[in-house]
């Protein structure tokens, strides 16, 4: 599988980290670029968006994964991806210099899922966060969280209280697997479905901003 096609926003100086962010299920590496600035308005990251491998008959845009069910991503196309990313992740570390330690790997929806599985894989570089908008951690045929080895790692999650996609139960899940295993979780709660609420930038910011300092 060739490597993704990806936009970049560097940061206004040298960067302090590194936010990469997984756009969800349809849309695309530009999806989630104007995130950058909402999220880090001082520019002091650089932030990457690339875009998922899949495109599928009848459907827009890009995907990470096919979805036989909610919560469950199918094998084959889920290891793919997250071989992808992982290339992906190592290219970028090389390329810009900055660390997985002072790296946040975040997205939405579909691409909550995958930051989650590469951050929290065995077979992966731990990162300084995560941050998980209306995602899940995925339950998936010869893949499972590593948490004992991730500790170190905080996690902020943002999920609608009345999503119709990814019900909220599955942002409880996540939490409480992170919570018990000892990662530091900043855990938000909204009165609305499956989206990014704006209301809940502010504490995102001010979490990247701690995570990354």
């Amino acid at each position: 599988m060739s490597a993704p096609v990806f936009r970049e926003r560097a940061a206004a100086g040298q960067a302090s980290g590194l936010l990469v962010l997984h756009h969800g299920r349809g849309a695309d590496e530009h999806d989630l670029l104007g995130l950058a600035d909402a999220l880090d308005p001082a520019q002091r990251l650089h932030v990457v968006t690339p875009r998922a491998p899949l495109q599928i008959a009848g459907w827009p845009g890009n995907h990470w994964y096919l979805v036989p069910r909610v919560g469950y991503p199918d094998a084959d196309s889920f290891h793919a991806a997250y071989a992808l990313l992982g290339e992906f992740h190592d290219e970028l570390w090389q390329r810009t210099g900055i660390s997985p330690a002072k790296t946040v790997l975040g997205g939405f929806s579909m691409g909550s899922v995958m930051s989650y599985a590469v951050a929290l894989g065995g077979d992966r570089p731990a990162p300084a966060g995560i941050l998980a908008f209306s995602g899940f951690i995925p339950t998936v045929e010869d893949w499972r969280p590593q948490l004992a080895e991730r500790s170190g790692v905080s996690a902020f999650i943002a999920h609608g209280r009345n999503d119709p996609v990814i019900g909220v139960d599955f942002a409880h899940s996540a939490r409480d697997q992170l919570v018990a295993a000892g990662l530091d979780v900043d855990y938000h709660e909204f009165a609305g479905g499956h989206e990014i609420d704006p209301a809940q930038i502010p504490a995102a910011r001010n979490w990247l901003a701690d995570v990354i300092a």
